[in-house]
């Protein structure tokens, strides 16, 4: 029988502080997760979440060699360009862990048939976490728009079933060509955490908390996450909300 569905939490606090719960939350979860199956399955985006979160997770104790590190999206490009999710998990987290890495599965978004590279890395999933395969975290950033991952408003990606990784050929923002996690890869995980930092997404959050009928990648991914998905917010973002 499926989870329960549950509200959101939110929780609204300065960057610093929601990077320092955050570090505290993938702890916990991975703790949990060893006990229970002898690895934690991380996925995690780019964007400013990375940038604002992985300094604080990169100093947390955590058995970085049992972690089995995901990506939720990539840009088609090589994995040293600055546009490329890899290389600023990197730069702001592997970088500080050379000595206890954990295990990596990179998108090949340098593969010149970006849609293999997608059936490549859900055969990775499958692999390492069964099918269909169930992470133990997400961690997600939200664009303007409400897109999560590379997931965006109106494409039919958002709609795909039965499909844990797609090719997205004309994403709103640059670059157009992305690999991206599916929502349902993304409502199954265990555990759901979106970050958002800025007035600019603060319409984006509050129409995805408020009304039942959006659309938007963000507000799909909130009905459809079964376990308690949680929004960390920074004042900013949270303005258009009651808190």
């Amino acid at each position: 029988m499926p989870p329960t569905q549950r509200e959101p939490a939110v929780v609204v606090a300065s960057i610093p502080a929601l990077a320092t719960r955050f570090a505290a939350r993938c702890a916990s979860a991975a703790r949990s997760a060893l006990a229970a199956r002898g690895r934690f399955a991380l996925a995690v985006p780019g964007g400013s979440a990375a940038e604002r979160f992985f300094p604080a997770l990169a100093e947390t104790e955590l058995e970085w060699s049992r972690v089995d590190l995901f990506f939720c999206d990539e840009r088609c490009v090589p994995p040293e360009n600055l546009d490329s999710n890899f290389a600023a998990v990197r730069r702001l987290l592997l970088s500080t862990l050379r000595t206890v890495p954990p295990r990596v599965h990179r998108m090949q978004g340098e593969d010149p048939d970006p849609a293999r590279a997608a059936r490549d890395y859900a055969e990775t999933l499958r692999f390492m976490l069964g099918a269909p395969p169930i992470l133990d975290m997400v961690l997600l950033g939200v664009g303007e728009d409400g897109h999560v991952a590379s997931l965006f408003p109106g494409r039919p990606a958002l709609a795909a079933v039965d499909v844990a990784v797609l090719f997205e050929d004309a994403a709103a923002k640059p670059p157009p060509r992305r690999i991206t996690l599916s929502l349902e890869v993304l409502a199954t995980a265990r555990d759901v955490v979106i970050a958002a930092f800025g007035a600019s997404k603060a319409a984006a959050i509050a129409d995805a908390l408020h009304d039942p009928d959006a659309e938007s990648p963000l507000a799909l991914l909130l009905r459809k996450a079964s376990r308690g998905p949680t929004l960390l917010l920074d004042e900013e973002a949270a303005r258009g909300i009651a808190w």
